[in-house]
């Protein structure tokens, strides 16, 4: 696929070079700077002036000023011109002579200095000598299979090397001490310093004309064999591919990116990144193409022309706009050689991000997003395509120039809702890739906003996630937008995001009661209740208190009962408050009282009072209605509050249940008024529930000495033995109660109370459980006792160690403190062992620095 690449500019016209002569042909041409120098067919040499002109539309000429012209004085053409800017000479290759010449007046140096017997020569532009003052010069010598090395001064000449080569050589480049030589069959690589050669492949030099052409430090472009424009490096090797030409190339020059070649017809420009043909330039009757210092000539006989190439920026922009990116970022790539980093950077960037845009319009999705991210492309450029998706207070304007050639979504996608949906599909996934990394910011609200709107639209579950995590929505563009698509729920946790709990609960209020639609939650209410439970303003709680209960009073008062641990603990509702906000709920009420006794452990009398009488009064109420089920669950709850509580008034809930038949109730509280005997008298005759009675005396005796509780059993065995009661159910209950509970009771008290009738085998579990307890008894005594001696053993041994071991006190003893012998034996110890007089002792100055001031004697 083409590529405007270059564009061939007239440099000097015919009339210009040879006016009237028609017989004056261009032989060879050498540029240096501004400096042209064209060698003819008659042996002259023209020099002329070459000034590029930019005029204000773009369109680049070339302005030849002759500056003058020499003739050599020989009858032959001139075959070669280098120039030698260094040395301020021109090298002129005429008659198998290299001749010397001032650059600028073209006269012969006066020492007349000259290299005989060329047939064709090369400059080394890759010098090993090192002196500034000379250039190294080769050539194919007229000897046969000969070239020679040649170190040229300002006016004289010194040879350094001759070569021997396997055939004769036809053309050379030389890089350092590496020759590149097109030989009579084939190219080899010979390094002229140490002799070695390397072939590099087999070419006929009688069937087509070799071009070798220095490109690089060590590589060489060759024409090869089928048309192929052949890389080598002096190692013999091709780090690239080969490019195409025709089998006929006459010349060839590389102007990176691009390899140009001449042929008879044309001038053909190939990519060396991709190895494509990327334009050709019709050009009749060309012989000469040669690249000067980055300024590609072409001449032919009679005129020279200059390849002006187009900016590489604009050669990317042509393949972007011609939607080629794959070729427009291989090119962008390969010119980084040619450009400042800092600009390449800013221009690469670009390159990506349009490129991105390009595979967008394709909808081709992966390719865009990697080369978004890629170039970190300002998500809103992206964001912008899509109408109404930045936040109206959004400042953002789009790169000038544009990025890309449409205007909006709707122009991209022409209107076809499939692709659109697919866009948006497409930006919400970006969005949400990038919104958490570096890209984001300094826009954020712009992403999230946008997200939002988009979530929204689509109907899409992640729409939530976003309002309930951490976000930058804008609040005014993002409820006008949920509104407008009914998103009525997310607007409350936009809402609530925003620190506006109070619009929140209003909306949400709104879509419980039927007033607004909203289907996201059908859970919704249990949602509110949950929310004003964790919600911190109270005043927004009290205000919906009444709402969430007429609802439901058993889910409603949740929202007093389960409350955040940190909450409770600063007690922030008056629990006499929410007790008068209930009155009116008694179900509500009734699960008040039970978090405040049963969860909280509140040892407050009136609530636990104010419990037990609503138990009361519903099992009184479900005792009239007969209603099994509810009666049995509440007198359940009513039973354990009598039994664990110790906070209600007893007198008063007595009074209440007297004269029904809530028995074992009456018979909880005679037993909390320590009425034992009015309570076992009620379960054993009343409800003759001698399992009940054998419980009471057990939850009775909780947490009390074996006294205690042996009376209460006692107490049940005698109501149990009373004469006045009568029936073997009660012997029997009697028996079991014995035989069940024999650790219990007293065995000898029990043996003068049972009828001398009983037998023993009725008493045998009891008897053998009363003779275990006493020996289990005794055995634990005795070990406590043994424990008790071996511990009182152990501090004995102690007090003995305590005591310490003997001092011995001798003459040579010195006290420790005035340093003098002991001549009596009182003395005093110290803990650490130091000995010292009685009266030293009493010297707590001198102690003091020498002992530790806390020990004792």
């Amino acid at each position: 696929m083409s590529v405007k690449a270059f564009k061939l500019v007239p440099a000097v016209e015919r009339e210009m070079l040879m006016g009237d002569k028609a017989r004056i042909n261009v032989e060879c041409i050498e540029c240096c700077g501004k400096n042209l120098y064209i060698g003819t067919n008659d042996c002259f040499v023209y020099h002329f002036l070459l000034e590029e002109k930019i005029p204000s539309v773009g369109k680049i000429t070339f302005a030849a000023t002759r500056q003058l012209h020499k003739y050599l004085g020989f009858k032959k053409a001139v075959s070669e011109l280098k120039a030698a800017s260094a040395l301020n000479r021109l090298l002129v290759l005429c008659d198998s002579a290299i001749t010397l010449v001032n650059m600028m007046n073209l006269e012969p140096v006066p020492t007349g200095a000259r290299i005989k017997g060329a047939v064709t020569f090369t400059l080394n532009e890759n010098p090993v000598s090192g002196d500034p003052f000379c250039v190294e010069v080769c050539i194919i010598s007229v000897k046969r299979r000969t070239i020679q090395m040649f170190m040229v001064y300002e006016d004289r000449v010194q040879i350094v090397k001759e070569v021997f080569t396997p055939e004769q050589p036809c053309a050379v480049a030389v890089d350092g001490h590496y020759l590149c030589l097109a030989l009579t069959t084939q190219y080899i690589i010979l390094n002229y310093n140490t002799g070695i050669s390397q072939d590099l492949f087999p070419y006929s030099s009688e069937e087509k004309r070799p071009i070798v052409k220095r490109i690089g430090r060590q590589e060489f472009l060759l024409a090869g064999p089928g048309g192929l424009g052949m890389f080598a490096t002096v190692d013999g090797i091709s780090q690239r591919a080969p490019v195409h030409w025709s089998e006929n190339v006459i010349g060839a020059a590389l102007c990176f990116p691009y390899v140009v070649a001449l042929d008879d017809e044309f001038i053909t420009v190939h990519s060396m990144l991709d190895q494509q043909l990327k334009q050709t330039i019709p050009f009749k009757e060309g012989h000469i193409l040669q690249n000067f210092e980055g300024k590609v000539i072409v001449a032919t006989n009679k005129g020279v022309y200059i390849l002006v190439p187009l900016p590489l920026e604009r050669q990317i922009q042509d393949l972007l706009t011609s939607h080629r990116v794959e070729e427009a970022l291989v090119l962008a790539k390969g010119a980084r050689r040619n450009i400042p980093k800092e600009k390449f950077q800013v221009m690469y960037k670009r390159i990506l991000q349009q490129a991105g845009f390009i595979h967008f319009s394709q909808l081709q999705f992966l390719e865009a997003k990697e080369l978004f991210r890629t170039s970190q492309l300002d998500v809103r450029e992206l964001i912008s395509l899509y109408p109404f998706l930045l936040p109206t207070s959004s400042s953002f304007i789009r790169s000038h120039p544009p990025l890309h050639e449409y205007a909006d979504l709707n122009q991209l996608t022409q209107g076809d809702e499939e692709k659109m949906t697919k866009c948006k599909r497409f930006l919400m996934s970006y969005l949400n890739e990038v919104r958490s990394t570096e890209v984001a910011n300094g826009c954020k609200e712009d992403i999230d906003t946008a997200l939002l709107k988009l979530y929204a639209e689509a109907n899409h579950e992640s729409l939530l996630d976003l309002l309930v995590s951490e976000n930058f929505c804008l609040l005014t563009d993002s409820a006008a937008w949920l509104e407008k698509h009914k998103k009525y729920f997310a607007l409350g946790l936009l809402y609530h995001y925003n620190g506006q709990d109070a619009a929140a609960l209003q909306l949400w209020v709104k879509i419980v009661n039927g007033d607004i639609q909203d289907s996201t939650r059908s859970d919704l209410y249990e949602y509110i209740v949950d929310f004003l439970t964790f919600c911190s303003d109270q005043q927004l709680v009290w205000k919906y208190a009444e709402w969430v209960l007429q609802k439901s009073e058993e889910v409603g008062v949740q929202i007093f009962t389960k409350r955040p641990s940190e909450e409770q603990q600063k007690n922030s509702f008056n629990p006499d408050d929410v007790m008068n906000c209930l009155n009116k709920y008694s179900k509500s009420l009734v699960k008040y009282l039970e978090y405040l006794v049963l969860d909280k452990k509140i040892e407050k009398e009136k609530y636990h009072t104010h419990l037990t009488v609503l138990y009361l009064e519903a099992v009184l109420k479900s005792l009239t209605a007969e209603n099994r089920a509810e009666l049995t669950e509440t007198q359940a709850k009513l039973r354990s509050l009598l039994q664990k509580s110790d906070f209600y008034r007893i007198h008063f809930i007595l009074d209440k249940i007297k004269g029904t038949n809530l028995h074992m109730e009456r018979a909880i509280l005679y037993g909390k008024l320590e009425e034992h005997d009015k309570a076992l008298h009620i379960l054993v005759h009343e409800l003759k529930d001698f399992a009940a009675a054998e419980d009471y005396c057990i939850w009775s005796s909780e947490n009390k000495d074996l006294p205690y509780r042996q009376r209460l059993f006692h107490m049940l065995l005698s109501v149990y033995l009373n004469p006045g009661s009568p029936g073997c159910e009660v012997v029997m209950a009697a028996v079991d109660l014995l035989n069940n509970h024999a650790a219990e009771f007293d065995a000898a008290r029990v043996l003068q109370l049972v009828p001398d009738s009983w037998s023993v085998p009725l008493l045998s579990p009891f008897l053998t459980g009363a003779m275990r307890e006493s020996i289990h008894t005794k055995r634990m005594t005795q070990i406590t006792l043994g424990l008790a001696k071996a511990e009182n053993l152990i501090y004995k041994h102690d007090k003995v160690k305590l005591k310490g071991s003997p001092i011995i006190l001798s003459d040579k003893k010195l006290c420790q403190v005035c340093q003098s012998p002991f001549c009596e034996p009182a003395f005093v110890r110290y803990p650490n062992g130091g000995m010292v007089h009685t009266h030293c002792a009493g010297n707590r100055f001198l102690a003091h620095h020498l002992f530790n001031p806390s020990s004792q004697t």
